[in-house]
């Protein structure tokens, strides 16, 4: 939509400053310039050219939280590069489920809206922050974190930086309940009963 289209220059700087202080990655290091695809006909500018990421700046709002990838999968000429997008779309009252990144760290852009960001260390001390359009919040790689969008009046949208052309995630609810693990290791986990464990199952299962 055409709010999301001001100030692009400044937000695509940083951006850009955002990757270039992301330079330590874990991502396996190449001896030529980029990597070539076994089943490459033709590389030229296209091939170093994604354009998936063009909805979130001209579709209407998602009625849902939405995540827009631009990682190694969608986007082969980032393969060896060490960087990846995140496009964020929280529309009022949604979430982003609390989830990990296991092979990389993460630079969340605040583009639109307010974003509450947060995130757990190895000791289990809960960092939180409200942020607005211009701000920055760095998730460390492999933490538990989740970004929710408590205000009343706006959608948010942010851009997600990562040092890895594929960071991975592990979404918490998903991978808890709905992987197989048994009901029983669910309820003594949680202290709970297996009425609720599939009770929590159930309302994660997709609507029809």
């Amino acid at each position: 939509m055409a709010w999301l289209l001001v100030d692009h220059a400044l937000l695509f700087s940083s951006l850009i400053f955002a990757f270039l202080r992301m330079t330590q990655s874990t991502d396996p290091d190449i001896l030529s310039d980029f990597v070539i695809p076994a089943n490459a006909t033709t590389i030229d500018e296209n091939f170093f050219t994604y354009t998936g990421l063009r909805t979130a700046f001209t579709a209407e709002f998602p009625p849902d939280f939405k995540a827009l990838k631009a990682n190694m999968v969608e986007f082969p000429g980032l393969v060896g590069q060490s960087i990846s997008y995140l496009v964020v779309q929280l529309p009022i009252g949604s979430v982003n489920p609390p989830h990990i990144h296991p092979r990389s760290s993460e630079l969340l852009f605040v583009i639109s809206g307010y974003i509450e960001a947060g995130f757990v260390d190895t000791s289990n001390k809960l960092y939180t922050q409200t942020l607005q359009p211009g701000d920055i919040f760095v998730v460390p790689k492999g933490l538990l974190h989740y970004q929710y969008n408590a205000n009343a009046s706006f959608n948010a949208t942010a851009l997600t930086a990562f040092g890895s052309a594929n960071g991975g995630k592990v979404t918490l609810p998903v991978a808890l309940f709905e992987t197989g693990i048994d009901d029983l290791i669910l309820a003594k986990s949680f202290k709970t009963d297996i009425a609720t464990v599939q009770k929590i199952k159930a309302g994660l299962a997709p609507k029809e």
